[in-house]
């Protein structure tokens, strides 16, 4: 028989993933799983459930089916939906299903049922994004608290259903533990973010859940065997990732089974050669992240090693949140998004790089020197600091056109409120996006919807089906015709209650 040999005698030549495992096992003491499961479960939701007394019916409408990444188009036609206490009970057709006696009826005829918005990655900073996001049908947010998006704002009402996202495995000022006195120095960022230990790793992931973190962020200097371990000990916890790798390989997270890979400007590494992605290891910012940058952003649409990435991302489990409306500005055919009614919600202070108000156009800082020039030297550079982002613009999505040839799954992220996006606004301009890059206008609604259950287990939303929580459009044209119809939401319903869509434009100050 082979003797049996400690899995943890010898700590410095165990690999990094294995290291964790032995913490797991020593450290905590046998930390039952289960209770980090549940701590990991959804947070309390900040609008009220709707009373179970009255059911609510909405009837005579068609349910638009966005099933199997919006490839289906079974539509239910002459619907009813029946919801009480906040989700939704029986969808059926007229005929089928009776309607309860004393429930309140919502004529819905000529018009068409879809489920509320995802937002996959967003801040939400102030109850006027909560409010313009509700207001454009957003009905679930997937949070992020960072330098360019401002701290959560978990005291508006009303407001969206709020998903955390929160880094791993690395320093960050803007985690949500770096406030509690336990994280405060362990978090602390120098000049540049640094890598945990795998202790400290191990014990964020398992903190971080038990406050409600739904979606691991992680980051550019993570290391391969960190992002590997980390993918695979967040699936066993019910947690999602996403992942923005720089020192990490692309290959290696999608092999390891990111579930979703975020930034168009980002995801583009993937194509860069070893020996440019070597260096990364070390610095993941400065000279070496630029040259990468600079080599992705040049490497022609028909390049192999770009069609062989496309193939890599369409054939695993990674979906795909490209997040173009962090570039919407600079891509042709944009318009003025302060035109927006929901727009007057919105307070430039809690936006990161806004547009131009005047204009809706982006505005390019100048250095201090250039005061000195005459008006037409300035105008000059600002022109030429554009045209040269919107070359760069046009070369990432005609990479991501080729990237689309292959077919992956996409999830709908706006990125607000930076760069010129806007809270609810810009998740719509993200679904004009996607068609225009190729997706149907049914894909593009699955994108923002159903997608996400598939993709994360989020089986409560996404869907007009028994079981999933009541938040539902009502909208006067249908969306899988044009994806602009999406906007023309008449009805509101988030967790079972109707909400005065109009009334959400009185921002109370």
């Amino acid at each position: 028989m082979i003797p049996f040999k400690p899995l943890c005698d010898n700590p410095e030549k165990t690999s990094f993933p294995m290291r964790l495992l032995c913490i797991a096992i020593t450290g905590m003491g046998g930390v039952a799983l289960a209770g980090v499961l549940a701590w990991s479960q959804p947070q309390p939701q900040i609008i009220p459930k709707a009373l179970g007394s009255v059911p609510l019916v909405l009837a005579g409408g068609t349910v638009v089916d966005v099933t199997d990444w919006g490839h289906s188009a079974r539509d239910l036609r002459n619907a009813i939906v029946i919801v009480r206490d906040g989700r939704i009970t029986d969808v059926g057709a007229a005929g089928a299903i009776s309607i309860p006696k004393g429930a309140r009826v919502i004529d819905c005829t000529g018009k068409f049922i879809i489920p509320g918005l995802v937002d996959g990655f967003a801040g939400m900073s102030s109850q006027g994004e909560a409010n313009a996001n509700l207001y454009m049908g957003v009905t679930t947010v997937v949070a992020s608290s960072d330098d360019r998006r401002g701290w959560i704002d978990l005291a508006a009402h009303p407001s969206p259903h709020l998903y955390l996202i929160d880094s791993i495995g690395t320093t960050d000022n803007w985690s949500f533990l770096a406030r509690r006195p336990e994280w405060a120095a362990k978090l602390r960022e120098g000049a540049n973010s640094a890598e945990l230990s795998p202790e400290d790793t191990l014990h964020q992931m398992n903190d971080t859940a038990r406050l409600g973190t739904r979606v691991l962020w992680l980051g550019w200097n993570l290391t391969a065997a960190n992002t590997q371990w980390i993918i695979a000990h967040a699936h066993q916890m019910g947690l999602v990732t996403y992942g923005a790798f720089i020192s990490t390989p692309y290959s290696v997270g999608v092999e390891a089974g990111v579930d979703s890979l975020l930034h168009m400007n980002r995801y583009e590494l993937g194509v860069i050669p070893d020996e440019l992605q070597q260096p990364l290891v070390e610095f993941s910012e400065g000279p070496a992240a630029n040259t990468a940058y600079d080599y992705a952003e040049r490497l022609p649409p028909t390049d192999a090693h770009l069609r062989a990435y496309a193939h890599l991302l369409a054939t695993h489990h990674a979906a795909l949140m490209p997040t173009f409306s962090l570039y919407y500005l600079e891509l042709p055919g944009h318009r003025d998004l302060w035109k927006e009614p929901a727009a007057r919600l919105l307070d430039p202070a809690h936006m990161f790089e806004p547009s131009d108000r005047a204009t809706g156009e982006v505005t390019y800082s100048l250095p201090p020197w250039t005061k000195h020039l005459p008006l037409t030297g300035q105008r000059w550079m600002e022109d030429s600091q554009r045209k040269k982002a919107d070359q760069s613009a046009m070369r990432m999505w005609r990479t991501n056109e080729t990237i689309f040839s292959a077919y992956p799954h996409y999830l709908a992220g706006s990125g607000a409120s930076s760069r010129g996006t806007m809270a609810g606004i810009s998740l719509h301009t993200e679904l004009e996006l996607l068609v225009r890059l190729g997706l149907s206008p049914r894909e593009a609604l699955a994108a923002a919807t159903n997608n996400y259950a598939i993709q994360f287990g989020w089986n409560e939303l996404g869907q007009i089906a028994p079981g999933r929580r009541a938040d539902i459009l009502v909208v006067d044209a249908d969306p899988t015709e044009n994806i602009w119809n999406a906007r023309r939401i008449t009805g509101l319903i988030v967790d079972g209650n109707v909400m005065d869509r109009d009334a959400l434009l009185n921002l109370k100050k």
